[in-house]
């Protein structure tokens, strides 16, 4: 009896718009027909590839995630207590920081640690009135008894690592432990971190970062989603695993030993941290991570800036994996501590790759269209889960081991996360190229400008940066892949549409964000806009 019902469903279904398009992809009619020519191999050989190795370091963060919590009982217990307090060196390497300089110096200052165990240096390059803010900042401090130097060099050599093995001549401490300008730690962060090198093999033990600015823009709450990954999934998992990782440049703890077996602060990189890293870790020295330790700090909030930061980083990292993994390969380490160096070190060749597959993305989506959908579905689509669908897991661990209760709200955040990854992919493909080819550049640090909650603002505050010519790059991406979001709705091929809105948003984004904070003042989108200038020595981190 409900026959004739089922045949007039079927039937409105068949004229509706789903129905058609169902009948499209599923009409065999033309099944057969394509043949491939020299053109269409043309663009699909290196689309494919491009494809296959963004999905392999995609895989690599599933293998993050399966060893987190493979060796979850890797994790290092509580010290011995300690029976003796050895003496440490406190480097604060600043350069045109006079926002942020003071509160580092009155958060050192708190530490209850013996003081008579202490050596504080402010190691200063700075070229603008941060000199006259930092030598009274420790004049004050010193004259209260704080066992604090004022260190400035009137040359960049080498920027920071350059300023910290200057500072090592006169250092006194057993251990070292460097903070960057835009760090707040806490009182007992020596009394906590010290105790585990009674372990005669540690060589440096790693705190991990936390935001004082997270809930101040869309910006920094996507950096906090970026930053926690690295710090939760990635460090976590090397470090259970008992492969390499890397100090971050901050909030770590040096054995003094282990920095100068390892040949001391080198300069030939622009991630000087984790180029001591690994030829520290090379000689057989341990690192260890300390999850519970947090140090507070500040996120950039200027897209800038960010951008500025990611590819130093993107750049450091692939001049590091040219100097260091012939080593890596060469020493008698373990095949799984080779395989995850490789992976960790060349991890950023994915933005020229990502650059790359943005312009053959069109073309493609033709070439495909005309070979039918069912070889999109099979072959196309698993490359996509694997090369995307990665990034997402591994942010929601990270969230989810962090914030158990409101982890889910980073759902809603990662296609913003997504996006921003897209749109910073010029610009680090650019320094990533540049690493390859062996273009140096300058150190440019990254301008704080002590932004702690959002009613902070940073508007009247110095250090422009200029765009330059790479927005405008970044929204021509944009509007190309507005157009072919177009192409993908007039050809009814409705399933790539929210893939490529990704790209649309992404590079609109942060192009529009980047020229809207250096030529608009008071322009907001999302965050407060910025009034920066360049360092005089200056240059630029997913």
């Amino acid at each position: 009896m409900h026959t004739p019902l089922l045949t007039s469903a079927l039937l409105a279904a068949h004229t509706t718009g789903i129905g058609q398009y169902w009948h499209k992809l599923s009409d065999p009619t033309f099944k057969g027909i394509y043949h491939v020519n020299a053109f269409d191999l043309a663009m699909m050989i290196p689309y494919f590839l491009v494809l296959f190795v963004l999905a392999t370091y995609g895989l690599h963060r599933y293998w993050l995630v399966y060893d987190y919590y493979k060796y979850a009982r890797n994790i290092p217990g509580p010290p011995p207590e300690a029976t003796h307090w050895p003496r440490v060196t406190v480097q604060l390497p600043i350069f045109n920081e006079r926002y942020v300089i003071e509160r580092l110096v009155e958060a050192v200052s708190r530490f209850d640690y013996p003081h008579e165990l202490l050596d504080i240096q402010v190691l200063d390059d700075s070229t603008d009135e941060t000199q006259q803010v930092a030598s009274a900042c420790v004049a004050r401090f010193a004259a209260q008894g704080l066992p604090i130097t004022y260190i400035h060099r009137t040359n960049r050599e080498g920027y920071k690592a350059g300023a910290l093995e200057n500072g090592l001549k006169t250092a006194r401490g057993e251990f070292v432990t460097i903070f960057d300008a835009d760090f707040i730690p806490a009182a007992d962060f020596l009394r906590r971190s010290i105790p585990y090198f009674q372990n005669a093999k540690i060589g440096m033990v790693q705190a991990r970062w936390t935001y004082l600015n997270r809930d101040y823009s869309l910006l920094t709450q996507v950096e906090t989603i970026l930053l926690d990954g690295h710090f939760v999934v990635e460090h976590g998992a090397r470090s259970r695993r008992g492969t390499f990782f890397n100090f971050n440049g901050t909030a770590g703890v040096w054995r003094r030993q282990a920095i100068e077996d390892a040949g001391g602060w080198e300069h030939d990189t622009l991630t000087e941290d984790t180029d001591l890293s690994y030829r520290a870790q090379l000689y057989g020295w341990k690192f260890l991570y300390l999850p519970d330790i947090e140090c507070p700090s500040e996120l950039p909030v200027d897209m800038n800036g960010f951008k500025a930061q990611q590819a130093r980083w993107a750049k450091g990292l692939m001049q590091t994996a040219k100097k260091i993994l012939p080593r890596v390969m060469r020493s008698n380490a373990p095949w799984h501590v080779k395989a995850e160096a490789f992976f960790h070190l060349t991890a950023n060749i994915s933005y020229p790759l990502m650059v790359l597959l943005s312009t053959m993305l069109l073309p493609a989506m033709i070439v495909r269209f005309y070979q039918g959908w069912f070889q999109m579905l099979v072959v196309d689509l698993p490359l996509f889960l694997a090369s995307t669908c990665s990034i997402s897991s591994f942010y929601l661990v990270a969230q989810k081991e962090l914030r158990p209760k409101s982890w889910w709200r980073t759902f809603l955040y990662m296609p913003f996360v997504m996006a921003t990854g897209i749109g910073i992919s010029v610009r680090n493909a650019q320094a990533v190229i540049e690493a390859i080819i062996g273009k140096k550049s300058e150190f440019a640090r990254t301008p704080k400008y002590k932004i702690e909650g959002k009613g902070d603002s940073f508007v009247t505050k110095n250090y422009r940066n200029k765009a330059g010519w790479m927005p405008y790059a970044e929204v021509l991406l944009g509007i190309y892949f507005f157009f072919t979001v177009l192409y993908a709705i007039f050809n009814e091929n409705y399933a790539t549409v929210p893939f490529l809105l990704l790209f649309v948003w992404g590079y609109l984004y942060t192009g529009f964000m980047s020229l809207g904070q250096t030529y608009f003042a008071h322009l907001r989108f999302g965050v407060n806009a910025p009034e920066m200038r360049p360092a005089s020595s200056g240059a630029p981190g997913f």
